[in-house]
C-alpha cells in the first residue's frame, strides 16, 4: 500500500515558517540530498498557503519535479491547470483515490493545518523531519493543536553538516482487539 509521508523542514522549536510565511531559516546542509526521498514518491499534496509560498519563492513558476501535485484549497477553483491538480476533497477521499492507483509513496508537504487534517483522519504513515538548528520563538507551527494523540516509532535518524538532523518515524497503530 502506498504510504502517506509527511516530510518537512522545521526549526528546533517546531515552526515551518516565520509568522509572515518566510522560510529563510531552512537552509540545506551541503551533505544532505533529497534525491533518495524523491525516488520513493511520485505524488505530492500541499495546502494552498504552502503552494503560495512555493510560488513566491519560485518567482511565479511552481516546479513539481515530475510529481503529480495536488493543491488542497477551499478557495481556489477545483481542476487541473498549469501542471497542478487543485482539489477541495476531504483527506480520506483523496487518499483512498490515490491508494487505489498503483504508484510510489505520497508526499504530504504541509503546511501545518493540512497536516493536522491528515493526522486527525489518521492518514499519516510516516513523518520525516529535517530539523534545523534555529529557534524562531514564533511562527507557523508544524503541528497546530486539534488532533488526537498519534504514536510513532523512530525508524531512522541521521546528522548532517551545519547541525541538520533528519529523523524518520513510522506510525504505530493499535492492534485490532480479538473477540
Amino acid at each position: 500500500m502506498r504510504k502517506v509521508v509527511l516530510a518537512v523542514g522545521i526549526s528546533v522549536d517546531g515552526y515551518i515558517a516565520r509568522p509572515d510565511g518566510d522560510v529563510d531559516f531552512l537552509s540545506m546542509a551541503g551533505d544532505y540530498s533529497m534525491a533518495g526521498f524523491f525516488a520513493t514518491v511520485d505524488t505530492a499534496i500541499m495546502g494552498r498557503k504552502t503552494f503560495e509560498v512555493g510560488l513566491k519563492l519560485s518567482k511565479g513558476k511552481f516546479e513539481t519535479y515530475g510529481l503529480k501535485t495536488y493543491v488542497c484549497s477551499r478557495t481556489l477553483p477545483a481542476g487541473e491547470r498549469d501542471g497542478l491538480i487543485y482539489t477541495a476533497e476531504p483527506p480520506e477521499e483523496l487518499i483512498a483515490k490515490l491508494r487505489a492507483k498503483k504508484g510510489k509513496n505520497i508526499w504530504l508537504m504541509g503546511g501545518g493545518e493540512l497536516a493536522r487534517d491528515y493526522l486527525k483522519a489518521d492518514l499519516v504513515d510516516e513523518i520525516h523531519l529535517g530539523i534545523v538548528p534555529a529557534l524562531l520563538g514564533e511562527g507557523i507551527p508544524m503541528f497546530p493543536a486539534g488532533f488526537p494523540q498519534r504514536d510513532f516509532k523512530l525508524i531512522e535518524n541521521e546528522t548532517f553538516s551545519q547541525g541538520l538532523i533528519v529523523v524518520k518515524y513510522a506510525r504505530v497503530r493499535p492492534k485490532a482487539k480479538k473477540e
